[in-house]
């Protein structure tokens, strides 16, 4: 029987009579990749941090691979955790350069040192940071600094890696390269992780399943595809990418002749309105016959999005290249993909959602 390669239960957290984390419930295998996804303040870094051992749990257990570390009468100093850290503050060591830095990991796995130097020296390589080798933390910048960190935590051998928005200070080409740096070394370990991001395309792109947090709970697990298709209620689909929401009956019957309309998502209830269906902008293309008009145009460089008025709401269409409509111009268009969502008040405001974790065995 596979044992999880870290197990959350009934994880709870407060500080200051505040709950942080509530009611936690997560099984992470070995290999995987979860990534932690949500807005500020919705727990993220609080459960990394107790996983990690820097915060003790009001509640509940942590087990890294068989050992309980937390909870259940267990205890164990985060030292003695096999965990990597990369957290948003690198924490680097003032006295040391960057070659020392990374290298020591290295050497407390048993390696001598001339070969501890060697192994971080190709580490560096591989992120770009061999110019900064002699350097020490106050010669580095912000970035340079979370990148040093980030080779550290990958110079151990860790059966888990912890990541809290380790590419925030990173420009594109070089979130890039940590990205496929991190892949390639926690594929070579074996090792599982949990990455906390606000950025849904970078969840989206790095994780085997992706556990939406808020307010301290698990609000939904799943795939990629599952979260991103399926979300459980409209916040989660505006955490995971742009989203449209259509009132369906504004619409009308014939709008909808056609469209792949789901069923509504389990544990999720709208009290009164009308029917509520999602549409991503990949979902929509022009051409078609379900008619609008071109609010607002703005390119992107690889990609156009155009806000088309349609009655029922407002649609964005993300369409290749340059802009292929004008502001003002009426439209037809084709919906390939909805999925239906809790109900809207008169307002047009969400009402009475009711939040229920889509569990993954």
């Amino acid at each position: 029987m596979t044992i999880p390669a870290l197990r959350l239960s009934g994880l709870c957290v407060t500080y200051d009579g505040v709950v942080a984390l509530t009611g936690v419930d997560l099984d992470v295998w070995p290999g995987e990749v979860i990534a932690l996804l949500g807005s500020s303040g919705s727990g993220k870094t609080t459960l990394l941090h107790t996983v990690a051992g820097f915060i003790e749990p009001d509640s509940g257990v942590v087990a890294i691979g068989d050992r309980v570390v937390a909870g259940a009468g267990g205890w164990v100093a985060p030292e003695d955790r096999r965990v990597g850290l990369v957290f948003q503050g690198a924490a680097l060591w003032p006295h040391l350069t960057v070659l020392d830095t990374v290298a020591y990991p290295i050497r407390r796995r048993g390696l001598p040192k001339g070969a501890a130097r060697r192994e971080a020296a190709g580490l560096l390589e591989r992120l770009g940071l061999s110019p900064l080798a002699d350097r020490r933390p106050a010669q580095l910048s912000g970035g340079e600094q979370q990148r040093v960190g980030l080779a550290r935590a990958l110079a151990r051998d860790p059966a888990l890696f912890l990541f809290d928005e380790p590419t925030a200070h990173l420009d594109t080409h070089l979130r890039s390269v940590v990205l496929e740096e991190i892949a390639r070394r926690r594929e070579a370990l074996g090792a599982a992780a949990l990455y906390a991001t606000h950025n849904a395309a970078e969840a989206l792109a790095i994780a085997d399943r992706i556990a939406v947090l808020r307010a301290g709970r698990l609000v939904q697990v799943g795939t990629p595809q599952e979260v991103y298709a399926q979300p459980v209620d409209a916040e989660t689909a505006r955490l995971t990418g742009p989203a449209s929401l259509l009132d369906a009956a504004a619409l009308g019957a014939a709008a909808l002749d056609g469209w792949a309309i789901d069923a509504p998502v389990g544990g999720v209830v709208g009290v009164r309105g009308h029917e509520t269906v999602l549409v991503r902008p990949d979902w929509v293309r022009f051409g078609g016959d379900l008619p609008g008009r071109v609010e607002s145009v703005r390119y992107r460089g690889p990609s156009t999005d155009h806000v088309v008025s349609v009655r029922g709401g407002r649609l964005l269409v993300s369409s290749p290249g340059p802009p292929r409509r004008g502001v003002g111009e009426v439209v037809g268009l084709t919906v390939t993909q909805t999925w239906s969502m809790p109900s809207l008040d008169g307002a047009g405001r969400l009402t009475a959602v009711r939040e229920t974790a889509a569990t993954d065995a």
